[in-house]
């Protein structure tokens, strides 16, 4: 069964985590788009893989998706406070470091700012501000929370028709979680993954670690392009 699965290019199927070794076995799906709902996904592409002790991982921005919680990049009325602190993001354009545009685009940073709350960002971006200089990275983001960060645009680089798009928060993504393993009887994490690493949203069970998240999804295997394996079954491998 494990054989029919291929893993996306540059990445392995499996990974260790806690000194234990474990199968990412990637679900291909077809192009998901508004209008989908996640349970009916989970019935057609998921379902038919599963065995017990698996774990399930789901990408944000497939949640996001079917909850309709994206938005044109256009439509998006962005203040004067949004476009500054985007002008402050070092996303690195213009040089082989650039990764993605993220939170340097007014945009996304206007649906941060909606997330977090104005005062929250602006305590943020206070303590950044002072922090940075003594070489303490990151305090803004930590600040403002997860649901915050895991806000993006644009949403992918050449799948269309999420080019022009903006990607808030998922809703209740805790929730959505609990809703899916008492439904299928598998352990959920609703995931934020990228090139510089991998964050739960949301996660059925407490049990299941930040850490433990990590250095499954240290290499982001389900890729940041057109790859369409937004869903990721988590095996333990068999003992060679």
């Amino acid at each position: 069964m494990v054989d029919s699965f291929t893993p996306n290019k540059g990445r392995n199927l499996d990974a260790v985590a806690g000194g234990v070794r474990y199968l990412r076995l990637p679900i291909k799906t077809r192009l998901i788009d508004l209008g989908d709902e996640l349970f009916k996904l989970l019935e057609t592409y998921i379902v038919p893989h599963l065995l017990s002790g698996d774990i399930l991982f789901i990408s944000e921005k497939i949640v996001c998706i079917t909850q309709g919680r994206i938005i044109r990049t256009e439509d998006v009325q962005t203040s004067w406070l949004a476009r500054l602190l985007a002008s402050k993001v070092r996303n690195h354009v213009g040089t082989p470091q650039f990764r993605g545009l993220g939170h340097g685009t007014a945009p996304a940073m206007q649906l941060l700012i909606e997330e977090a709350g104005y005062p929250r960002v602006l305590f943020a971006a206070a303590v950044a501000t002072l922090t940075r200089p003594l070489g303490i990275r990151g305090a803004f983001y930590y600040l403002v929370g997860k649901q915050a960060k895991s806000i993006d645009c644009p949403m992918s680089w050449t799948l269309e028709p999420f080019k022009n798009y903006a990607k808030r928060a998922p809703h209740d993504p805790n929730g959505v979680s609990r809703k899916i393993k008492d439904r299928f009887g598998v352990e959920t994490v609703i995931v934020d993954a990228n090139y510089r690493g991998a964050f739960s949203l949301g996660k059925s069970s407490s049990t299941i670690s930040e850490k433990f998240i990590r250095e499954l999804l240290f290499d982001n295997p389900a890729g940041q392009d057109s790859e369409m394996t937004p869903f990721f079954i988590i095996r333990k491998a068999p003992i060679a």
